[in-house]
This record gives C-alpha cells, sequence and structure tokens, in this order.
C-alpha cells in the first residue's frame, strides 16, 4: 500500500504552485558497509547517514516507511502518545548469536530497565523502552567494532560532563519534539499554529544536536555531523526562515498619547515595516492576486489554508531527517540508562565499569590467550531497586571455560550472585556497564541461565520431570564455550538418583568447555567431586561464614559443609518449640468452638 501523502491525511488540493515548489529534499541512507565517520565521503550531495549509535556501520534501523506514514498522519492530526515509541522498539539491531529466550526472564531484565535503569534529563524521568534496551542489552554484538563503539561513547560520556550535558539536552528536545507531534488538535482553529510549534520543536532538536558535543571524538560525534548537515540543507533554511516569518511578519511603529489620568487617549501607527526579506512574504497585492486565482480556479482558500501550504511544504523537506530523529529516541536512552546505573551504584556507595575484554580474536589488550575471570566489587544491580543492604563480593578464576559449583546455606547471596554473574556477561558483552569495580571476561556464543522455577498448574510432569526437561533444554541450547548458569541442579529428587544425573551433566558440560556456574545442596557429592577431580577445570566456591556462622555474603574456595538449615528454620521460626506452640493453639481454639452453643 502506498504512503498516503500529507495532502491526503488532510484531505486538501495541491495547487501547480506547490508541485512545482523546491525539489531539493535530504535523503537518509541506509548503510550495509560504510566507515565509521557520521558523513558518508561517497555520498551524493544532500544524503546523509543515519546518526546511528548502536552500530559501528551506521544505519537507519528503524522501518523508514512506516514512520514516514506515522509521521504524516500525526502532523496532519495528532497522535496517540506512544505512537513513536512503538517505533523505536521496533527497531533493528547489530547481529547477535544470543537468544533471551534462554535467560532475560530468569535475569529479571524487565524488572532491570524499569527499576534501576530510570533517568532524568531537564528535570524530567524517563523510563527507557524495556523492549528496544533490553534487546540491544540481551542481544550483544557479535561484530567486536560495535561493542568498542559503545565503550567510547561511555568513556567519553563518563569523562566529560559537557558531553553528558549535551546528551541529556539532545534527548530532552526530542522527547519535546515528540510530545509536539503527539498532541491531537482540540479545535481545527488551532491546526496551523500546532504544526508551527512542531516545526519549531523540530528545529530545536535540530540545533540541539549540531550545536552540542564539540570535540566529541567518540561516535557522539556523529550527533553533532548529522546536526550540521542538516542545518546545511535548503530545507532546513526553509524551516528557519518560515519560523522566523511567524515570528516576525512585520515591524509596527506605535505612538501613544496617555492623559493626566493615566489612560490611553490615542494610539498612532506611525509606521508598518513588513518582513519582506523572507522567502515567505507575499505583498497584501500578491496575497489578493493568489486568492483570486485559486478562486477563479475553483478553490477557496483562507489566510491559514494559504499559510499551512507553507508548513506542509516544509515539513515534506525535512521529513527523512525527521525519521532519523525517531531512530535516536531509542540510541541515546541506551547511553543515559548506562549513565544512570552508574550514578544509582555510586548512590549506594558501589562501583560500576567498563570490562576488559579478553578472548582469542577479541582482546581489549596486550595480553595473550584468554586469562581467567575476575570480578571485584561484584554486585547484583537489582538490589538498587530495595531497600536491601547491597553486599559486594570478588570472584575469580584461573580460567574463562571453567566449571563452577557453588555451595553454601540457605540465604547466604548464592542465587543473587548466579544473577549478577550472568547480567555482568550479558550488559559486558553489549558494551554496557558491568555492575563491578572491576572486571575481566571473555566473551561467548551464548548465555543459558535457569533458576528454581514454580510449579504452573497445568504443567505434566513432576518436579523431577520438570528438572530433566531443564537439563535436556539446556543441552539443546548449549554450544561450545557458552556460559551456563543452573541453580540448585537436580534438586527435584532423592539425593542418591540427584546425585547420579548430577554427575553426568558435570562431565558431559565439560566436554563442551562452558563458563559454568552451578549451585547444589549434594554437599557430600561436592566434597567428592573436589577430592577425586573426575573432570578437568572444576572450581568450587561457597559462601562465607563469620565467626557465628552467619554469612558474610563472600565466596571463597572450598565445599560448605553444612546448609545451616537449623539457622534458617530458626530464623523463620519452624522450630520444634515453635510448631508444638502453634499446634496447642489450634487446639484450643477447637476446644472453645466445641464448648460454644450452636
Amino acid at each position: 500500500m502506498p504512503r498516503p501523502s500529507l495532502a491526503t491525511a488532510q484531505r486538501r488540493h495541491r495547487t501547480p504552485d506547490e508541485r512545482s515548489g523546491p525539489t531539493h529534499r535530504s535523503r537518509l541512507e541506509v548503510v550495509s558497509a560504510a566507515p565509521p565517520e557520521p558523513v558518508l565521503p561517497d555520498a551524493p550531495p544532500g544524503q546523509r547517514s543515519a546518526p546511528d549509535l548502536l552500530s559501528h556501520r551506521p544505519a537507519l534501523r528503524v522501518d523508514a516507511r512506516a514512520v514516514k506514514e506515522s509521521l504524516a498522519f500525526a502532523f496532519a492530526g495528532g497522535a496517540p502518545a506512544g505512537a513513536f515509541d512503538r517505533h523505536v522498539e521496533s527497531a533493528s539491531l547489530p547481529a547477535s548469536t544470543w537468544d533471551p529466550a534462554r535467560f532475560a526472564q530468569h535475569v529479571f531484565l524487565r524488572e532491570l530497565i524499569v527499576g534501576c535503569l530510570h533517568f532524568t534529563s531537564e528535570g524530567r524521568t524517563y523510563i527507557p523502552s524495556p523492549a528496544l534496551l533490553g534487546r540491544a542489552l540481551s542481544q550483544p554484538p557479535s561484530d567486536r567494532d560495535t561493542v568498542e563503539l559503545r565503550r567510547a561513547i561511555f568513556r567519553e560520556l563518563t569523562g566529560s560532563e559537557a558531553q553528558r550535558r549535551d546528551l541529556e539536552r539532545a534527548y530532552a528536545a526530542l522527547r519535546r519534539w515528540v510530545g509536539q507531534i503527539e498532541t491531537i488538535p482540540i479545535s481545527r482553529g488551532e491546526g496551523s499554529r500546532r504544526r508551527l510549534d512542531i516545526l519549531a520543536a523540530a528545529k530545536d532538536a535540530f540545533d540541539a544536536l549540531a550545536g552540542g558535543f564539540a570535540g566529541a571524538r567518540s561516535g557522539l560525534s556523529r550527533l553533532s555531523a548529522f546536526g550540521a548537515a542538516v542545518r546545511e540543507s535548503e530545507a532546513y533554511r526553509r524551516l528557519a526562515d518560515l519560523l522566523a516569518y511567524d515570528e516576525e511578519i512585520a515591524t509596527l511603529d506605535v505612538r501613544i498619547r496617555v492623559g493626566s489620568d493615566g489612560h490611553v487617549r490615542d494610539l498612532r501607527a506611525l509606521s508598518i515595516r513588513e518582513n519582506s526579506g523572507n522567502r515567505f512574504y507575499q505583498s497584501p497585492l500578491g496575497r489578493l492576486v493568489t486568492k483570486l486565482v485559486m478562486l477563479w480556479r475553483g478553490y477557496r482558500f483562507s489566510d491559514d489554508e494559504l499559510l499551512t501550504r507553507h508548513v506542509n511544504s516544509v515539513f515534506d523537506g525535512i521529513e527523512d531527517d525527521l525519521v532519523a530523529l525517531v531512530q535516536l529516541l531509542g540510541d541515546l536512552e541506551f547511553y543515559l540508562a548506562g549513565l544512570a546505573l552508574r550514578d544509582r551504584a555510586r548512590a549506594a556507595g558501589l562501583s560500576v565499569c567498563l570490562p576488559e575484554l579478553v578472548s582469542p580474536g577479541f582482546s581489549d589488550g596486550a595480553r595473550g590467550g584468554s586469562p581467567g575471570r575476575e570480578l571485584k566489587g561484584l554486585f547484583n544491580p537489582l538490589l538498587l531497586a530495595s531497600s536491601v543492604s547491597t553486599v559486594p563480593c570478588d570472584i575469580a578464576t584461573d580460567h574463562h571455560d571453567a566449571t563452577v559449583i557453588v555451595t553454601g546455606p540457605n540465604s547466604g547471596g548464592k542465587t543473587r550472585l548466579l544473577e549478577a554473574l550472568s547480567l555482568a556477561q550479558m550488559m559486558g558483552q553489549a558494551g554496557f556497564f558491568v555492575p563491578a569495580a572491576e572486571a575481566r571476561l571473555s566473551p561467548c556464543h551464548g548465555l543459558f541461565v535457569s533458576l528454581i522455577e514454580q510449579a504452573q498448574a497445568d504443567q505434566s510432569e513432576g518436579r523431577l520431570g520438570m528438572e530433566l526437561l531443564r537439563i535436556r533444554s539446556l543441552f539443546e541450547a548449549m554450544q561450545v564455550g557458552d556460559m551456563v548458569v543452573l541453580d540448585e541442579l537436580c534438586s527435584g529428587t532423592n539425593p542418591s538418583e540427584g546425585e547420579e544425573i548430577f554427575q553426568l551433566v558435570i562431565s558431559l558440560l565439560s566436554e563442551l568447555r562452558p563458563q559454568a556456574f552451578i549451585t547444589t545442596h549434594f554437599l557430600e557429592l561436592a566434597a567428592r567431586l573436589e577430592r577425586e577431580r573426575p573432570v578437568d577445570r572444576l572450581v568450587f566456591l561457597q559462601v562465607e561464614l563469620d565467626a557465628q556462622q552467619w554469612p558474610t555474603y563472600q565466596f571463597v574456595d572450598g565445599v560448605a559443609r553444612t546448609s545451616l538449615a537449623h539457622r534458617t528454620a530458626a530464623r523463620l521460626g519452624v522450630t520444634r518449640e515453635e510448631l508444638v506452640a502453634l499446634v496447642e493453639r489450634s487446639k484450643r481454639a477447637h476446644r472453645r468452638r466445641g464448648a460454644e452453643p450452636a
């Protein structure tokens, strides 16, 4: 179906003069292979590459045709709130080998975005698009250069308050423009005024991009280059002239005579100077002739409708550049969300960092080979959204392709550790901040996370069956070198059978050289595996306990000797004494009910 023109959306006629107007139109290019510079050196005059901040090769990642349709209808008569956010959410992203269905639910990605990554820009709080930001984080780019582009932008933003202010200013200007174009006019008479306000907001957005990011050396320079290119275009000059004409049609010099009582006695116009230098100026005679010509052709135009012709023509000239502004909304949210996480962590006395990424063919430094995993000051960012005190810990292994078995008491922090490790890998590989003061990670092909799930009313299998299906889905999805995170492996059956399945999983996993973290309460089995070492690169971590046998939420080498079930039972009021007291209370209540008359 062809894209409806603005004229169709408004049901108005186009005149021959309008059709023969300026033919220059800026075009955004969908780039499949281009250098990282924001302006393509071989682009024809008038063409600009999209100001893409999420891809090494600049590309227009939104559906241009669909966005233009929405722009045409919204400019003509408004649009419901959030209409353009849907285009942002559906924007494409660089290719990735990760499948969010294997882990996103278990790491509570949506809760992380809504609870921890909201940000403030010019006094207003915004929640980034969970759909687009969730995909950008959970589908890390396979392209090394794209990851480095994002990391370089974050480094520049954290190193320069001016660049961060410019980013916030640009985002606020984009949001004001979207707010204007999504406004539905209350009356027919305010149509032209509303469209002029939309164009003014668009000009402010272009100016914010062109006027900011001075001296930027990262991908942020794409924003200023795009804004500058727009401002040099004929379409932008027509926009500026139209808005200037709207602000000043004419200058009127007046003389006011005031009486002794302070009241105005007389007001005379001494001179009127019309803004004849503006391209949109028409003399009174010219306006009259235009109306007469249109009347002779069978059209009736008011002054407002004549102005609308110019407004629509200017809008058509910048339409392609407006499509790029829609894409930028999601791109800027990615970086503002990262800065918000950094601020929130600092407020809690914690630190985030851009990790060192090491592996053959993907090294952040001059290291050879693939050194081990190391995270200092690792914390679970999900806790930042709650009042729970967050205790960072240090995790280190000699090799990334190790299988780490974690033991310790309930409520000792094991599950929170698994979440933190999963999020750190995902965020770091996406070019985002990780929740740690220092980190060294090795990129992997994919991530599989499975924490203990609640029973479903319609499930056909018991706990053992569900656990076996979980194990099968792991091996169906697993590829060599993937990261695997499993909580309470084989917890759904009796210890003897569970231990046998546990050992089978461990032995087969080792053949795929995973980056694996697995928690278990099979302490005797874990101790035997630590002694016998049946497979290579087994690592054992346990929850550290203080002198009073309380968890410190740190992790040290070794296997726990007890799960401290009695401590947990006492803390939750499940001792023999307390249960006996509850039983006696129930019996007394029953006897009282029996003594009451019917």
